[in-house]
C-alpha cells in the first residue's frame, strides 16, 4: 500500500482503509435535503431580532433555535469538507463545500445580533431572567456572554467596528499573499550540482540534511529572501499591531493581551509564570546544545545544525493494524473503556482515512460533530514513525471529543483552544514511554529520546521564546515606542541570545525569523502550545504515578467538555494552571531527557 499509494484512485483504496460517513449522510441527496431546509430556516433569525429582552421564554426560544439549527449546520458542513478533503479534484464535493461555507456565512450574519442583544438587556432584568429555574440550562452560556459587557459599546459603534472588519485583515491577507504567492526563495545547489528551488516546505527537511553545506547554503538563500523585503515584513507586522491596539483600547481592555485572554478567562499570571519557569530552566536546553555540536562533530553549531537528526538510517516498518494495536498497549494506563472505543473506532468503526490518494488533503487532522463519529485524516506511511505519532495524536483528539459528545449536551460538547492539545499530546508521551520501555537497540533509543527532546524544545522553549516576543512588542506598542525595523530585530535578537545561549552562532540574518512567523498575526496564540505541552505531561506524570482517582480526574476531563473555563477543567483534572508547577513539571521531563541522551552517548 505505502509505495504506490498516492498514486491510486479513491476507489483503488480499500473500502476497511476508507472512512465511513454514511452515519452522517447515507447519500448526497440527503445532504442536500438538510441543506435546503438550513437555507430555508435561515430567516426565522429575523423574528427574534429585537425581541431578546421581552421575557425569559422568548430569549430560550431564541436560544433554542439557535442551538438546534447550529447543530444541524455542523452536521451539514462537516460531511461537506471531509468529502472535499478527500478528493481536492471532485468538483461536485468542491462545489457542496463552497455552498456550506457560503451557509456558514449567512447563518454568521443572521445570528449576528443574538451576543449584543444579550449585553443590552439590563442586569437587573438579565439576572431574573437567570433565576427562572427554565433558564438553568443556558446559565453559563449566558454569563459567557456577560463578560463582554463591560467592553460593548453602543449599537453605532458596535456596527462601525463589525464594518472594519475585512479591512482590518488587510495585514494578515498582505502577509499572507507575499509570504506565499509572492515571496521568491531562490535556489540553491543540491548534492548532485543541480539547481533546487527552495519552497517554504523543503526548507525543513533540507535543515535536517546530513550535508552541513547544503544546510548552510539553503539557510542564508532563504532568509536572504526576506532580507530584501524586510521593510515590508516589518510595516506589516506593525500594522497588525497597531490594529490589535486600536480594538483592544476601543473595547476598553487595560492592554492587548488582556483582551486575548479573556475569552477563555485565563488570568495573566498563567502567560507571566510560563515565561518565568522557562527562563529558570534554560541550562538543560543549552546542555542539548553542546551535546549536539559534540555528537555532530562541529567545532562550532549553528542554528542550521539544530534539526539535523543524531541517528542517521533509521529502519522502521509498521503496518497500519500493527500501529493502532501498539497505541492501544501504550495507553493501557487510561482504562479498558479508552482503549477498546479507541481500537474499534480506528480499526472497525472506520473512523480513520488511513492512505493517501490522488487528490486527497495533506497532513492530518481530527474532524466531526456532535452527530457523527470523531474522523481521523491520515496519510499513513509504513516506514515512517512519525506516522505512528500522529495516528496517536490524533487519535487523543477524538476521543477527547468522542467523550465530550457522550458526556455533555450540544451547547458544552466543545472545548478550547487552550485544553484542545492535551489529550493528544498525553497520548504521544504514553507512546513514547512504551517504544522506550520495549527491547530497542542502542540507535533507537537515541532516536526516541531526540525525537522527545526536540518536540519539547520546538513546543515549550520555542513558542515560549515567540509568546515573550509577542509580549514585548505589545508592550513597546502600548507605551507608544515605535516599532521599527530596528526595534523589532533588536527585540527577536535579545531573545534568541537568551534561549540559544552563548553555545550556539547566531546568524545576523537569524533576527528576521521573527518576520516569517504566521502566527504573530493572531496575537497571544503561541503560549497555547507550551501551556498544552505542560499540562499534559503533569496530566501524564499524574496518572502514571496514581491510582484510580487520579484516572477518573483525567477522563472527566475528556468528558467535560466546554462545561466550564479551560482553567477550571484542568484544575479539576488535578493541574492548576495557575501556579508555575505543570510548566516546572514539563521541563524537568526534558532535563532527565537531555541527561538520558547523555549518559547514552559519552562514548561517542
Amino acid at each position: 500500500m505505502d509505495a504506490k499509494a498516492g498514486t491510486l484512485t479513491r476507489d483503488e483504496i480499500s473500502e476497511q482503509s476508507r472512512w465511513d460517513l454514511s452515519g452522517l449522510y447515507s447519500s448526497n441527496d440527503d445532504w442536500i435535503k438538510d441543506f435546503e431546509t438550513l437555507e430555508e430556516d435561515l430567516s426565522k433569525y429575523a423574528s427574534y431580532q429585537g425581541t431578546l429582552g421581552q421575557s425569559f421564554s422568548q430569549l430560550k426560544e431564541c436560544l433554542e433555535f439557535d442551538m438546534n439549527f447550529s447543530r444541524k449546520l455542523e452536521k451539514v458542513y462537516t460531511f461537506a469538507h471531509l468529502k472535499n478533503d478527500e478528493d481536492k479534484t471532485n468538483n461536485y464535493y468542491q462545489g457542496n463545500f463552497e455552498k456550506a461555507m457560503r451557509l456558514l456565512s449567512e447563518a454568521g450574519s443572521a445570528s449576528s445580533f443574538i451576543r449584543p442583544e444579550i449585553m443590552s438587556v439590563p442586569k437587573e432584568q438579565m439576572s431574573q431572567f437567570l433565576e427562572e429555574k427554565e433558564m438553568e440550562f443556558y446559565r453559563f452560556h449566558l454569563e459567557q456572554i456577560l463578560r463582554y459587557r463591560d467592553h460593548t459599546l453602543s449599537d453605532k459603534e458596535e456596527k462601525l467596528l463589525a464594518a472594519s472588519g475585512e479591512m482590518s485583515r488587510a495585514a494578515r491577507d498582505s502577509f499572507d499573499m507575499l509570504d506565499n504567492a509572492d515571496l521568491q526563495l531562490g535556489e540553491i545547489e543540491d548534492e548532485n550540482g543541480d539547481s533546487l528551488p527552495l519552497t517554504h516546505g523543503n526548507f525543513q527537511s533540507l535543515m535536517q540534511n546530513y550535508n552541513r553545506r547544503l544546510r548552510k547554503d539553503a539557510f542564508h538563500t532563504y532568509y536572504k529572501a526576506y532580507e530584501s523585503h524586510r521593510f515590508t515584513y516589518s510595516a506589516l507586522l506593525s500594522s497588525s499591531v497597531k490594529k490589535d491596539l486600536f480594538y483592544s483600547r476601543a473595547r476598553n481592555y487595560s492592554g492587548h493581551r488582556a483582551k486575548a485572554l479573556f475569552s477563555e478567562n485565563i488570568d495573566e499570571g498563567v502567560y507571566d509564570n510560563l515565561v518565568e519557569s522557562v527562563h529558570q530552566n534554560l541550562k538543560p536546553l543549552y546542555k542539548y546544545f553542546d551535546l549536539r555540536k559534540r555528537l555532530l562533530g562541529l567545532d562550532n553549531l549553528h542554528v542550521y545544525d539544530c534539526s539535523v537528526p543524531l541517528v542517521k538510517n533509521i529502519k522502521w516498518h509498521m503496518p497500519y493494524e500493527e500501529a493502532v494495536e501498539k497505541i492501544k498497549i501504550a495507553l493501557k494506563p487510561l482504562g479498558e473503556e479508552y482503549v477498546e472505543l479507541m481500537g474499534t473506532g480506528l480499526l472497525r468503526d472506520r473512523w480513520t482515512d488511513r492512505y493517501e490518494n490522488k487528490g486527497k488533503r495533506s497532513g492530518a487532522y481530527s474532524s466531526g460533530c456532535y452527530d457523527s463519529n470523531p474522523f481521523i485524516l491520515m496519510n499513513y506511511k509504513e516506514d515512517n514513525i512519525n506516522s505512528v505519532y500522529t495516528l496517536a495524536h490524533e487519535a487523543g483528539h477524538s476521543m477527547h471529543s468522542l467523550f465530550s459528545r457522550r458526556n455533555q449536551p450540544y451547547l458544552y460538547s466543545d472545548y478550547t483552544i487552550f485544553v484542545a492539545e492535551v489529550a493528544s499530546t498525553f497520548n504521544e508521551s504514553l507512546l513514547t514511554k512504551y517504544f522506550l520501555a520495549g527491547d530497542i537497540d542502542r540507535e533507537m533509543r537515541i532516536y526516541l529520546l531526540c525525537r522527545e527532546i526536540d518536540n519539547f524544545r520546538g513546543t515549550l522553549y520555542r513558542q515560549t521564546m515567540f509568546a515573550e516576543f509577542e509580549h514585548k512588542v505589545y508592550n513597546a506598542a502600548e507605551n507608544n515606542q515605535p516599532l521599527t525595523l530596528e526595534a523589532f530585530q533588536e527585540i527577536y535578537k535579545g531573545l534568541l541570545e537568551l534561549y540559544f545561549g552563548s553555545g550556539v552562532v547566531l546568524d545576523d540574518c537569524l533576527s528576521l525569523e521573527c518576520f516569517r512567523i504566521p502566527h504573530f498575526y493572531f496575537s497571544f496564540y503561541v503560549y497555547k502550545y507550551a501551556t498544552g505541552i505542560s499540562a499534559a505531561y503533569a496530566l501524564a506524570d499524574r496518572v502514571l504515578s496514581g491510582g484510580n482517582k487520579e484516572l477518573n480526574d483525567y477522563l472527566n476531563f475528556l468528558k467535560s467538555g466546554g462545561s466550564k473555563y479551560p482553567i477550571d477543567l484542568l484544575k479539576g483534572a488535578g493541574v492548576d494552571m495557575n501556579s508555575p508547577e505543570p510548566v516546572n513539571t514539563a521541563l524537568s521531563k526534558f532535563s532527565a531527557l537531555v541527561d538520558e541522551l547523555e549518559n547514552l552517548t559519552l562514548n561517542n
